[in-house]
């Protein structure tokens, strides 16, 4: 049922099934239920077992409770409405309380099937300012802090009755341009930006421990990945590429970003940096629904998302940079990172289900290398930025608590003195 509901919806958390030739026409015949303790899920002919175990590792394959779901349905919606803030799950925590934008209550599940959990509840705040969150952890009215700004980081430096946990997401801080869009469209225009933008200085005063400055959507100590290409803030190379592109006199471009550390610091950074080469740069901010659905309607410019891995390896990390099956509007895929952007890349497409189907080891460390230069020679319409970590402050009193790439750490057996 979880299976047949993911993909019927048919919406963005589909995607990384759907990739990988799972979707709703299939899925009730490559899915089944032999015994009521049997699960089997047949290969697509897209993917290798390996490769689906790590896609049926993430949030999106979770089961959830089909009888609870079917008593919420509202026109064929599959509990959808009544799923955004409410819980249908079987995990060691229920959900007590969710008001969007202000706090999340959960409580222990003591039926949960590996034991009890050691806390009996776990409380998540929505804290938009940086500074106010600071002063709640100093004060002891949270726990652990994990959207500090970089300065109020460097406050708990060697703080005794702190740590400080340094992340890796496999994933990127991304500048996405919108290709379906003139002068967007123009490869040279998108590498005259990739050369407009003063990466190394953004590392040093806005990332810090938030990432460092990567070209190529693969983490630079992953097997198999390249060195970032040259793309540096050269001021001369940018306008003579604006100029073979027909752009002498620079144009004007919105930028969305969601108001959120660091990203909107980025987006005042690519604004000034953008202006030396004759781009002149308006900011738009707005919450996380308005600037992703933007991002997932092709609303927009420029925008600033942020990407994960789902697997710690070059498709892991790249896949999402380097697939789009079918860049018409027609065919609605906001799931689909690179749709988003317009960006048409049939052959290295092809590529990425190549590397998708190879089994042997070595020879897809050689496509995974063809990949990513392929990926730097059609000039991105998805430019990674940074590569991304996630830093997150504790104090000493919390004990076993690691934080996940996706953040989506195991709760049961987190324990607070």
């Amino acid at each position: 049922y979880s299976f047949s509901r993911l993909l019927k919806m048919n919406q963005a958390a589909a995607a990384n099934l759907k990739r990988v030739g799972y979707n709703a026409e299939n899925v009730d015949k490559l899915v089944s239920a032999p015994d009521e303790k049997t699960v089997r899920i047949e290969l697509s002919g897209e993917t290798t077992s390996e490769l689906l175990l790590y896609r049926l590792a993430m949030v999106i394959a979770s089961v959830v409770d089909s009888k609870e779901l079917k008593s919420h349905e509202v026109d064929g919606d599959w509990g959808n409405a009544w799923l955004r803030t409410n819980s249908a799950g079987s995990g060691p925590f229920m959900l007590n309380r969710w008001s969007p934008n202000e706090i999340i209550i959960l409580e222990a599940n003591k039926d949960y099937v590996a034991g009890e959990p050691k806390m009996r509840r776990v409380i998540v705040r929505h804290v938009p300012e940086s500074q106010v969150e600071r002063l709640m952890l100093e004060r002891g009215d949270i726990d652990i802090a994990s959207a500090l700004t970089a300065a109020d980081l460097a406050t708990f430096n060697n703080k005794e009755g702190f740590q400080i946990q340094r992340v890796p997401t496999g994933g990127f801080y991304v500048l996405s341009m919108n290709a379906g869009k003139e002068p967007l469209s123009n490869p040279k225009v998108r590498e005259a930006i990739a050369y407009g933008i003063d990466y190394k200085g953004m590392e040093k005063t806005i990332m810090g421990p938030y990432g460092r400055a990567r070209t190529v959507p693969v983490p630079e100590n992953f097997e198999y990945a390249i060195p970032s290409p040259d793309w540096k803030l050269d001021v001369p190379k940018a306008k003579a590429l604006l100029k073979e592109a027909g752009y002498e006199n620079g144009f004007t471009l919105n930028l969305k970003t969601i108001a959120q550390t660091p990203r909107i610091d980025l987006a005042t950074a690519i604004q000034a940096s953008l202006s030396q080469i004759g781009i002149k740069v308006n900011i738009q901010q707005g919450n996380g629904a308005d600037v992703i659905a933007a991002h997932r309607a092709r609303d927009f410019d420029l925008l600033m998302p942020q990407t994960g891995a789902y697997m710690p390896n070059v498709l892991g990390s790249m896949e999402q940079f380097s697939s789009n099956p079918d860049n018409s509007l027609a065919a609605n895929n906001a799931g689909n990172f690179v749709w988003r952007s317009a960006w048409d890349i049939p052959e290295l497409t092809a590529l990425t289900a190549k590397a998708s189907l190879e089994p042997d080891a070595k020879k897809r460390g050689e496509i995974y290398t063809e990949m990513q230069e392929k990926f730097v020679a059609q000039k991105p319409a998805v430019l990674p930025l940074f590569e991304r970590y996630e830093p997150i402050v504790l104090t000493s009193r919390v004990k076993d608590y690691v934080g996940h790439p996706s953040q989506t750490t195991r709760l049961e057996n987190v324990t607070k003195q």
